[in-house]
């Protein structure tokens, strides 16, 4: 049985919803452990890879399926390989909401019994987030969630519309999916539970240090409007209190790769030619014509342009890439 973890709405409590998996013939070996004894961790993307380092050091082996800006996880088509790579973990790692979906079908078909954390389920905006515990702080059986119905059955974590699932440049999902992560850690090698604590106590002051970082852009440039070309960095803009002034239709045209209504690409123009726009976010992995022709407006008004991808640049670990963001942001605002 594959165990699903999901957030509470409290930090610190963990409840566990088990999901039926099958694998044609034999069942899965025991894979709660990798190389030299080490917990075998599938992430989805490189992103939570690096997490995932950061918190079990020297006794996780990490393996991430997205790993390049080139890899569209949204489009991504699984391998047999993957499918071997999952069968094998001890955790597994995902995104959520219909980002990483692939790895829905992975686990199922890898007939898997790792357990399972997907970081949505951390983010206290995400719709149902709030039922992942019960009100008396008890965790609801291995084969129902908090809010008593058997959940084996679902669809998995479907996009859900209005909810922005780039959930790894929110600090607060971080800082809850952290400890989660330890504390799953800690089950599977009870002998490095000191070590996970530790790691993981370590990790979250280096994302507390961001959001320090945050909030001195917010004391300086609170509520200076933005353009963003697609809603990836959303969390960590709200974080530094700047304000999202591009059409909703744009962002989501762009992110769901559709054409930009030729009336919302004009309305973006005039907001760009307005003089009320301080900065223009891209991400680099989606585009298109008309991503093209605001940016080329943005440079004839100096409007400065950054960039904020979806996976880790070669080099980076999670912190110094959010660091990064975060200084690009305000020398671009200070510009």
């Amino acid at each position: 049985m594959t165990r699903r973890i999901l957030a509470p709405a409290v930090l610190g409590a963990v409840s566990v919803l088990a999901l039926a998996g099958c694998a044609g013939g034999a069942p899965a070996a025991d894979s709660s452990s990798g190389a030299g004894g080490k917990v075998a961790v599938v992430a989805s993307t490189d992103v939570y890879g690096s997490i995932a380092e950061a918190i079990g050091g020297d006794f996780v082996d990490v393996t991430s399926i997205i790993t390049s800006p080139t890899q569209d996880p949204h489009e991504y088509e699984a391998s047999a390989q993957d499918q071997l790579t999952l069968k094998n973990a001890g955790l597994v790692i995902e995104n959520g909401a219909g980002y990483d979906s692939f790895m829905e079908g992975l686990v199922q078909a890898s007939g898997t019994s790792a357990p399972v954390i997907t970081a949505v389920d951390y983010n206290h905006d995400y719709p149902g987030a709030e039922s992942h515990s019960d009100t008396d702080g008890a965790s609801p059986s291995p084969s129902e969630s908090a809010d008593g119905h058997d959940h084996a059955d679902d669809e998995g974590h479907d996009h859900i519309e209005g909810f922005n699932e780039h959930v790894w440049y929110d600090p607060h999902t971080i800082e809850d999916l952290t400890e989660a992560i330890a504390d799953e850690l800690g089950k599977l090698s009870p002998d490095h539970v000191a070590d996970f604590t530790a790691n993981a106590e370590a990790f979250t002051q280096q994302v507390a240090g961001l959001e320090g970082s945050l909030d001195q852009i917010k004391t300086k440039d609170a509520g200076t409007k933005i353009f963003v070309t697609e809603p990836v960095p959303l969390y960590l803009t709200t974080a530094a209190g700047l304000d999202n002034a591009t059409p909703n239709e744009f962002s989501e045209s762009v992110e769901e790769g559709q054409d930009v209504p030729p009336a919302t690409l004009l309305e973006s123009l005039q907001l760009l030619d307005s003089g009320q726009i301080k900065l223009m976010i891209v991400n680099p992995q989606t585009g298109g014509a008309e991503v093209t022709k605001v940016q080329d407006e943005a440079k004839s008004k100096n409007i400065p342009v950054i960039e904020f991808t979806e996976t880790l640049p070669e080099g980076q670990t999670y912190i110094s890439w959010m660091q990064s963001n975060i200084t690009a942001l305000s020398d671009a605002l200070a510009a």
